[in-house]
């Protein structure tokens, strides 16, 4: 019977699997505003930069729907694995942020947030 900190981490698993999906589709309708609330400045609706914001719409949705497949196929150690492999993309968006010169709240609190919150998830799942 699982216990109440693996079903936590779980429903965050559930949770961040379906926000990424929903954010990476938000890049690939309207990146402009999807670039501002991830926390770097876009020089325009440039050809190129609508299509760095493409792929990483892509990546997003793609990276949710692994998330999903290991939820609904995988046994609880994958699924910890998963989350923290994939808290290593929020730690990368999060120095991507801070080095594109963005704002603090969203490489401390968005991005750094996300992968602490996954980590611990992980790390959760790793030891039930």
């Amino acid at each position: 019977m699982p216990t109440a900190a693996t079903t936590t981490a779980t429903v965050l698993t559930w949770a961040i699997a379906v926000g990424i999906i929903l954010i990476g589709t938000r890049f690939l309708w309207a990146p402009q505003r999807a670039a501002a609330d991830f926390g770097l400045p876009t020089t325009g609706p440039t050809p190129a930069v609508r299509s760095w914001l493409s792929v990483k719409g892509v990546r997003d949705v793609c990276s949710g729907l692994f998330l999903l497949i290991v939820l609904l196929g995988g046994d609880t150690h994958l699924r910890g694995w998963m989350m923290l492999a994939g808290s290593l993309i929020a730690l990368g968006d999060a120095f991507t942020v801070k080095r594109g010169g963005g704002p603090a709240t969203a490489y401390y609190g968005i991005h750094g947030g996300t992968a602490a919150v996954m980590a611990a998830a992980g790390i959760t799942l790793l030891l039930s």
